[in-house]
């Protein structure tokens, strides 16, 4: 049961612009809203973690060299310390 906000009404007012074949049916199209949105979210994912692997990849191996051999154990031992 949902109450029908002037947000949801306004979603379900386009989503039977379209899905006109379901514009009698508020469940059909809030049904189908509920699937778009997964879609969406879904394909958001997706582009997000393109751009992170793209962004690792471009990056990879950009500060090798930058510390001598021997800093992180020197700088774990200060930690123990």
């Amino acid at each position: 049961m949902l109450t029908e906000t002037d947000e949801l009404a306004a979603a379900l007012k386009l989503a039977a612009e379209r899905w006109p074949q379901d514009a009698g049916s508020g469940s059909k199209l809030l049904l189908r809203l509920v699937r778009a949105g997964e879609q969406a979210l879904g394909q958001e994912r997706e582009q997000t973690r393109a751009r992170r692997r793209e962004a690792v990849s471009r990056t990879r191996g950009q500060f090798r060299g930058i510390y001598e051999p021997g800093y992180l154990e020197r700088l774990r031992d200060e930690w123990s310390a």
